[in-house]
């Protein structure tokens, strides 16, 4: 649906009649050394696997050219919770890591959002293993797939629920 003429479409909530905004999103899966990354398509249905980005330097500006090439509106960056939904050091690091990118994509208009990911890699992993992926072949693509469930579940949940999934990152300032 189109806002009538004069109005602005909202990213803050789903159209009337539909309960996805829509957009193109990202899902973001980050490791110590790897990123994997999932796009949805522009309606918000389903969650596919873009890229294995290699962690270190540059790959903010990587994730930030994925952004502009596919159109994203938003990202979704997988928070890994302990099963009790406790956070430890590695969801430490992973808030830190949405803060600079919501940094980087800020000036781009990009919102970040931080989705609870309990048990994304272990479900990619076990889709992998049903396909017949072997170690090698399993590893060079389980960070997609991990933020594929991630995004999934992120777009699966704001349909249920009409609200946007997560909570909002706010952009890191400073060192």
């Amino acid at each position: 649906m189109l806002p009538a003429p004069g109005e602005h479409l909202s990213l803050d909530r789903a159209p009337i009649g539909s309960p996805v905004r829509p957009g193109v999103r990202l899902g973001v899966d980050p490791g110590d050394v790897r990123i994997g990354v999932a796009s949805s398509d522009p309606s918000g249905l389903l969650a596919t696997p873009v890229e294995t980005v290699a962690r270190g330097r540059g790959d903010l500006a990587r994730l930030r050219a994925i952004v502009a090439e596919l159109g994203a509106r938003e990202v979704v960056v997988g928070l890994p919770r302990s099963l009790s939904g406790g956070e430890g050091p590695a969801a430490a690091k992973v808030r830190t890591f949405a803060g600079e990118l919501a940094a980087v994509l800020a000036a781009d208009e990009v919102a970040v959002r931080l989705f609870d990911e309990r048990l994304s890699t272990v479900s990619a992993e076990a889709v992998l293993r049903a396909q017949g992926r072997k170690g090698k072949q399993r590893r060079a693509v389980v960070d997609q797939a991990a933020a594929v469930v991630v995004l999934q579940n992120a777009l699966d949940t704001e349909r249920g629920t009409g609200r946007p999934p997560g909570e909002l990152v706010p952009p890191a300032t400073g060192p």
